[in-house]
């Protein structure tokens, strides 16, 4: 069997679930999280290792909800995002910011935990066994070519949207050969009836509501690493010290080296219902999600005997 490793960057503080760290919150029949459902489909797929990018303040409750129980069943490793893992000499630029630097750092962390191609996920979004089977058929089977080849799994952007408020997606461009053309990351899309709308200061444009989104399921390969720690090295010496909300994120860092003509992205689609937390009121439709995923015969009743 070929190797492949799951990443799931789950250091993210979580403030708009209101409080709680929200990607421990439980959601199936027997107190599972949704990270158990990713994992239990990663498994499932193929890949034989998990790395979770968590905070260092996280670790205590991670072991006990998740991680401990997994360590039965796959290589596990826990590698920290934290907001002082930059370069020594930008260590005093950035004096009140509170929060890590998106998740650009987040896949850096794994720089040294991670020696296979390797899919990245959020911890609070479920993508459905088709996505995890599709992208590890990509990452074992990676064509040769002249530039580094990477893979995305895409989703309806009307599927992703959340009743509950605002949410941000990297809006794609594909082409006819199924390739990345480009990826916009675009914030606070609203879901007004059947509608897509972008607010921006008292203004808002409609997108296309079928249009394809990324949901930070990116696979990509260990020379990846080295991309991203020149490119943070660039984007925090370019970052202006006031700016304590600027965040180095995959699909602007992946859309900034496809208009170099860097790198080839092949877009997977996946056919399952995406669903996530953002908001502490999405919980409640995320937990008649796996209830109906259950009794269809999807998961059994308990994922970890």
């Amino acid at each position: 069997m070929s190797r492949a490793t799951l990443v799931i960057m789950a250091a993210g503080i979580g403030s708009r679930f209101g409080g709680g760290i929200k990607q421990l919150a439980p959601v199936g029949p027997s107190g599972e999280i949704i990270m158990d459902y990713s994992i239990y489909d990663a498994v499932e797929a193929g890949f034989d290792k998990v790395v979770f990018v968590i905070r260092k303040d996280l670790e205590k409750d991670f072991r006990e909800v998740i991680g401990n129980r997994i360590e039965k069943y796959v290589d596990v490793s826990y590698v920290f995002q934290e907001l002082d893992d930059i370069p020594e000499k930008y260590k005093g630029k950035f004096v009140g910011r509170t929060k890590p630097w998106g998740t650009g750092q987040a896949i850096l962390c794994c720089k040294d935990a991670v020696d296979s191609p390797f899919l990245v996920i959020n911890a609070d979004d479920y993508y459905g066994k088709e996505a995890f089977r599709e992208a590890y058929s990509y990452l074992t089977s990676i064509p040769d070519a002249g530039k580094i080849q990477i893979c995305m799994v895409s989703f309806i952007l009307k599927n992703t949207l959340s009743e509950n408020g605002g949410v941000t997606r990297g809006l794609c461009q594909v082409d006819a050969n199924g390739m990345l053309s480009s990826i916009t990351e675009t914030h606070n899309i609203e879901k007004i009836g059947s509608r897509a709308v972008v607010r921006t200061d008292g203004a808002e444009r409609e997108v296309d509501p079928d249009s394809p989104v990324s949901m930070n399921m990116w696979g990509l390969t260990p020379e990846f690493f080295e991309i991203l720690e020149k490119g943070f090295d660039e984007f925090l010496d370019e970052t202006e010290s006031d700016n304590l909300k600027s965040e180095y994120l995959l699909p602007t860092i992946i859309g900034g080296l496809l208009e170099k003509g860097r790198i080839d992205v092949r877009v997977l689609k996946s056919e399952d219902q995406w669903f996530g937390v953002t908001y502490k009121e999405d919980r409640e439709a995320v937990v008649a999600a796996v209830r109906a995923l259950v009794d269809s015969g999807t998961y059994p009743s308990t994922l970890y005997a």
